[in-house]
């Protein structure tokens, strides 16, 4: 019984024990794991901690960086602004000495320049002193042969020195009379032109700046008039031109000094008295159309003297400008018909010389095309016309052609000089300008009459057309200072004996000849 006790005890102790094992067993292995879970999160909150310390260091490193940085390219920045400013220093430096020098290159060559002019100056000086004591032998054998003159032999030496003397002074005060007149020649002129206009502008321009066009009554006035004058204004404010109703029966005048403006206002006045119907946007809608119409016209026109004249292919621009020359007119010549003629001389001159005769007619078509927009154009319409051939890519040739057949640049060319005769020919054959072949050779002949009447002219001839007239005078009787004179006295002559259009040339030629014989 006692054993089986000590055997239960001893059974139960054992089984205690094992218990108790497997209990601290169990709790060991919860504590280890407990203990590695906290030596794991230490592990972890250490190296977190060492890659935020690590990440500290690396910004304040590259914060110090920066800085370092930042204050050596100040340090860089303040050195480059002393070196510019010592450049600046320098180039000023540098400049200043140029100037230095340069001012004392001026300063050396003033003073050479003041040498030279002394040295000059004492030439002179002794050359007058060598003439005064050549004057003064002079005067003391005139002194010595006056003593044995008779008195009457003295007064004629006298009278003839008085002459020449008189004479002297007179071409000195003639030439600073010129001189005056030139400097004040401009103004005059322009006082002369606008007198001379308000003269005689007015029954020419009336021929060539108005238009008149027939209506069926009297009524038509008043609605070409409109209420308080609205239609009138509109239509003169869409044509650009000036209308004119007057107590003439049956006309209302169209006035402008634009042709292409005038027969525009023309043909819509003629349009809206047709139709009856007169108000300002139908005044405005035919205008407008007229406008277009005339626009084909100019073109169509400018393309039949392109045809008729036979110069090839031309530009758009210059077609339409020679369209407009149609209803361009000079001293009462239609321009464009001038041109057709003038091209055509020319094309014959050509022939005869052996020359390119297309090009000369075309040189001669296009002569006067800045006629079409000199007034739109400041300058001279030979400079306009050869600005415009140049920007439509026209032949030098061409160009200069048109430059020059007034003579206003040189000519380079024989067709240069084709072109300005055949102008010169058409504009003045008789009955070009409105004036008889009676009168134009009358004119011719009165030219001459003139210059032959001074005392000294041996021929004069007027050429040009009567542009000009050349006098040739004796070389024995007349000087060259009294050339200048006789040359403006027969200009002046011209000038109150004869009306032409344009300006006279008087070109007054003094010619000595000397001939001897070798043997």
């Amino acid at each position: 019984m006692d054993m089986e006790m000590w055997i239960g005890a001893a059974a139960g102790l054992a089984v205690g024990a094992g218990a108790a094992f497997a209990f601290f067993r169990r709790k060991t292995a919860a504590e280890q794991a407990t203990t590695e879970r906290e030596a794991s999160g230490i592990v972890d909150r250490a190296n977190q901690e060492a890659e935020r310390i690590v990440r500290d260091a690396e910004l304040r490193g590259r914060d110090e960086a920066l800085g370092i940085r930042e204050k050596q390219e100040k340090k860089l920045e303040s050195q480059r602004g002393e070196l510019r400013g010592r450049e600046r220093g320098h180039q000023k430096r540098e400049q200043a000495f140029a100037q230095r020098e340069l001012a004392l290159e001026k300063r050396q060559g003033m003073l050479q320049d003041v040498e030279d002019r002394a040295a000059k100056r004492q030439s002179e000086l002794r050359s007058k002193q060598t003439e005064i004591d050549s004057l003064l032998e002079q005067r003391r054998e005139q002194l010595a042969e006056t003593a044995a003159m008779t008195e009457e032999q003295a007064k004629r030496a006298l009278l003839a020195d008085i002459r020449v003397e008189i004479a002297d002074e007179e071409e000195r005060l003639i030439a600073k009379s010129e001189e005056l007149i030139r400097q004040t020649s401009e103004e005059r002129a322009r006082d002369i032109v606008a007198t001379s206009i308000q003269r005689i502008a007015a029954s020419h321009a009336s021929e060539i700046t108005v238009s008149s066009i027939d209506i069926p009554n009297d009524d038509v006035k008043g609605r070409i008039i409109g209420r308080e004058g609205r239609n009138i204004r509109a239509f003169e404010k869409a044509a650009g031109v000036d209308v004119i109703v007057d107590d003439t029966p049956g006309v209302v005048l169209v006035s402008a000094f634009d042709g292409v403006r005038r027969e525009t206002a023309r043909r819509s006045m003629v349009k809206l008295v047709k139709d009856g119907r007169i108000h300002p946007a139908k005044i405005e809608e035919v205008v407008r159309a007229t406008s277009a119409e005339m626009e084909d016209n100019i073109n169509d026109v400018g393309k039949r003297a392109v045809l008729d004249a036979n110069i090839g292919r031309l530009h758009p621009k210059l077609v339409h400008l020679l369209g407009r020359l149609k209803y361009r007119t000079s001293y009462g010549q239609n321009v464009l018909q001038h041109s057709l003629e003038a091209a055509h001389v020319c094309g014959l001159m050509a022939a005869e010389l052996g020359l390119d005769e297309r090009l000369a007619r075309r040189c001669g078509l296009l002569h006067d095309i800045g006629k079409s927009i000199d007034h739109e154009v400041e300058g001279g319409h030979p400079a306009v016309g050869a600005d415009v051939a140049r920007r439509c890519s026209e032949d030098q040739i061409v160009v200069n052609a048109i430059a020059a057949h007034h003579n206003d640049v040189p000519m380079e060319t024989v067709y240069s000089v084709l072109t300005a005769g055949a102008d010169a020919v058409s504009a003045s054959r008789p009955g070009a300008r409105r004036d008889t072949l009676e009168r134009y050779i009358q004119r011719l002949q009165r030219l001459e009459e003139i210059a032959a009447r001074y005392e000294g002219v041996d021929t004069a001839y007027a050429i040009q057309a009567g542009r000009e007239i050349r006098v040739i005078v004796n070389p024995n009787k007349i000087g060259d200072r009294t050339a200048q004179r006789l040359a403006r006295e027969i200009a002046k002559t011209v000038e109150e004996e004869l009306t032409y259009p344009g300006e006279v040339k008087v070109t007054l030629l003094r010619e000595t000849r000397v001939t001897d014989y070798a043997r």
